[in-house]
């Protein structure tokens, strides 16, 4: 230790018992400080970057902590495989909170909205969810200036925020879906039982706004930079998207995933809102094998606010969810 280190570190221990010294002294004097009241947990309700010349913002509609991930996630294994596998990755076994985020990219010539949240109607309605009206303002949006509304499929918690009351929450867009996905869902009588209470939620909000949609076909441009790519199984028609600026990419994966750890270690594992649960675990495999090789950064809808995040491959058959911590920003 040298002379000058030594005289520092005499400086600060001076310093520090002086302090304490004071502190002493006031509490000895009576003093007493009242303990500052608690705020509760504060989370952002929106999240931006740059992803070339583009930038994109992901809006929370949702913060609600829900049951699971099983029988969520899981449902052709057993709940102690699901809760070990949870116990393994140090979250809570029975408890998660779900990303709902819609996404706005601005491309310098359009604003592109994935999704519209769960409005009135969705699977976790007002007040507790659909808060994206509400959040479009605070996030630098006006609803009137969104030029198109990607739908990545016709769950009620992506389509149920496309009418506000009786009507279009952005009254001046155009809209896009799969024709697979809208034909599934909008004749009428095609679906009894659960399947049709899903399918009158569609029929709500996307039939009146009918003439303004646009089908796509996988592989189709919703706009330059932005391209459809196929993603069934969850529904018949469900699309994931990569949004691409000055050779930058990121991937959009709708509904890919339900569960940050149990989705991506598990990908076989059946998801209860999968129409098509094989080809939806085939898709998931397909798609987080893409993420991973193109070392893409993620859009998942559901991941944790907000929602950003990479794929890891652990193995032939088991990936992990990395989240954003750095790397988008300018």
């Amino acid at each position: 230790m040298t002379a000058s280190t030594l005289n520092i570190s005499r400086r600060n221990l001076l310093t520090s018992a002086g302090a304490l010294a004071a502190t002493a002294t006031l509490g000895g004097a009576g003093l007493v400080q009242a303990a500052a009241p608690l705020l509760g947990i504060s989370l952002p309700k929106s999240w931006r970057y740059k992803l070339g010349a583009f930038e994109v913002t992901t809006i929370m509609d949702c913060e609600t902590f829900i049951d699971g991930p099983f029988p969520i996630i899981g449902a052709n294994a057993t709940e102690p495989e699901v809760r070990a596998l949870m116990r393994e990755n140090l979250v809570p076994e029975t408890r998660y909170q779900p990303g709902f985020s819609p996404t706005v990219v601005n491309t310098g010539k359009e604003l592109v909205l994935f999704d519209t949240g769960n409005g009135t109607q969705g699977f976790i309605p007002r007040p507790k969810g659909g808060w994206l009206a509400q959040q479009l303002g605070p996030a630098g949006f006006k609803a009137e200036d969104i030029d198109v509304v990607v739908l990545s499929h016709g769950h009620p918690d992506h389509i149920a925020g496309i009418m506000e009351g009786d009507k279009p929450l952005c009254p001046n867009a155009r809209y896009v879906i799969a024709a697979a996905e809208f034909d599934y869902w909008a004749p009428e009588g095609k679906h009894s039982g659960e399947l049709e209470n899903l399918a009158k939620v569609f029929r709500a909000n996307a039939l009146p706004v009918a003439e303004r949609f646009t089908m796509l076909k996988p592989g189709d441009d919703v706009v330059p930079g932005i391209r459809s790519l196929a993603a069934p199984g969850h529904t018949p028609g469900h699309l994931a998207f990569v949004i691409e600026s000055e050779g930058k990419s990121i991937l959009f994966w709708g509904d890919c995933a339900h569960h940050h750890v149990a989705s991506l270690a598990r990908p076989d594992w059946h998801c209860v809102f999968d129409i098509d649960k094989e080809l939806a675990a085939a898709t998931r495999k397909k798609t987080f094998d893409m993420a991973a090789t193109e070392r893409w950064p993620v859009i998942g809808y559901h991941m944790p606010f907000p929602s950003i995040g990479y794929v890891e491959r652990r193995d032939a058959q088991s990936y992990r969810w990395v989240e954003h911590t750095f790397q988008l920003y300018p």
